[in-house]
């Protein structure tokens, strides 16, 4: 997953990192690597990239909601053989982290090293693995802790942080006008299963973008950098979940529905719906995409299913400009910046999930 990038500043420069599963002779534990240089400024990365090859690849570049820039800060985040990613921000944060905090078991607790939201959502879903009777420190053996265990671990963490701010005493709520949406794009993995959420707190606003894509090669084609899906079978050797279109052929990238919950495993592709007191399911419904548009969440990158000038029409609560042109963000340069970090991470070569 790649984060999208913010439009309220000009690139995602906060650093990035990268993770992934090597041979299981060295450890179930992933290798990552991290930096708060800029992805498009960092030579290692270049370096590393054209030479590493994963079955499984986590990637991300940061834009700073929450923590400082440091590389503890930066995702993906890791316990034992588990990695763990998040696009977005859990609403109301400084009022419900201590109630967070006090959730939790120690363990997890006295694992964070950063000072993310998104680290603290980690934390919040290892303990609600813990509590579903699945220790995620346990040696993971072949197969992984189950495709089932990791999504209703995912599902129970979104559960609690809306219960978290559903407590928020009305004298805060009152005395500060707190916005309390959350926008939860999760991606965790345990080496063989993948499981991400594409979720907002909200009944009317749409969820931070998220998409997938899948076929039997993942090639590069000229111009240098320019990586195409190809599928030659009805197989899906490939599966890629990005939170903007990583290439111009729209037909090669399916959205992910808002609130919903998707998981790979052993090629295969599935999507459930997440409901509860957010959920719509009539296929008429239709959401507002400013307040993600205004956390600059929205995908207006190649292939993207919503355009800026979509967004520009609708009023942003918070007095943020919309995208200014259909095909890019504010300032060009900024765009083949984000792109020619995409290039270097898209250059990982990546197998079977």
């Amino acid at each position: 997953m790649i984060a999208v990038s913010d439009t309220r500043r000009p690139h995602n420069g906060d650093g990035f990192g990268v993770g992934y599963y090597t041979d299981r002779k060295l450890g179930p534990e992933p290798c990552i690597f991290t930096s708060t240089i800029p992805a498009w400024n960092c030579i290692n990365l270049e370096r590393l990239a054209s030479k590493t090859t994963s079955s499984l690849i986590f990637a991300h570049v940061r834009a700073t909601t929450e923590g400082t820039l440091s590389d503890s800060n930066c995702h993906p985040f890791r316990h034992g053989g588990l990695m763990w990613m998040h696009n977005g921000n859990i609403g109301a944060w400084q009022y419900i982290k201590r109630a967070l905090v006090d959730s939790i078991e120690d363990r997890w607790f006295l694992g964070v090293q950063g000072g993310t939201d998104s680290e603290w959502a980690f934390a919040l879903f290892l303990d609600s693995m813990a509590k579903i009777g699945h220790d995620p420190s346990a040696d993971i053996a072949d197969g992984g802790f189950g495709h089932s265990v990791l999504r209703t671990a995912m599902l129970r963490t979104i559960e609690r942080i809306n219960r978290l701010i559903a407590d928020i005493p009305e004298r805060h709520r009152a005395a500060s006008e707190l916005d309390t949406r959350s926008l939860l794009n999760f991606a965790v993995t345990d080496g063989f299963s993948v499981v991400c959420t594409r979720y907002v707190s909200s009944r009317t606003d749409e969820a931070a973008s998220l998409y997938f894509s899948s076929g039997t090669n993942w090639r590069e084609h000229e111009p240098r950098g320019n990586y195409k899906m190809e599928r030659l079978d009805k197989g899906a050797d490939i599966v890629l979940v990005a939170s903007e279109p990583l290439t111009f052929e729209r037909d090669n990238w399916v959205t992910v529905p808002t609130n919903s919950i998707l998981t790979i495993h052993k090629q295969t592709v599935m999507i459930h719906p997440i409901v509860d007191e957010y959920y719509n399911a009539s296929p008429s419904y239709t959401r507002s995409s400013g307040f993600a548009v205004s956390k600059g969440l929205v995908s207006t990158g190649p292939g993207a299913a919503v355009a800026p000038a979509a967004a520009a029409g609708e009023s942003l609560s918070n007095g943020v400009d919309p995208p200014a042109a259909v095909n890019g963000v504010r300032g060009g340069v900024a765009r083949e910046k984000l792109e020619e970090a995409q290039q270097r991470l898209a250059g990982l070569e990546v197998g079977v999930m």
